[in-house]
């Protein structure tokens, strides 16, 4: 069985936070989050952390890299069937 992960937008969602919401959590500009629910690829362990805390998530069920290789991968596993 396939791991289950979601993306960091996904989790933000699911955690109730506007994109302004959880970049003032964090500390950050919500430009960079924005920048981070693209493109995951180069976050550290520690932005990781903070990502997986602020959402409540597992570090193992978030998504790290670009968005647009989740969606592609789960359009191909729903064409698999």
């Amino acid at each position: 069985m396939d791991k289950v992960q979601m993306t960091l937008e996904a989790a933000r969602h699911n955690a109730g936070y506007s994109q302004k919401e959880a970049a003032a959590c964090l500390g950050i500009h919500y430009q960079t989050l924005a920048a981070w629910e693209r493109d995951s690829s180069n976050l550290g362990i520690q932005t990781i952390e903070r990502l997986s805390a602020l959402y409540q998530v597992p570090q193992n069920y978030l998504f790290f890299g670009k968005k647009s290789d989740f969606i592609h991968a789960l359009r191909q596993r729903a064409a698999k069937g």
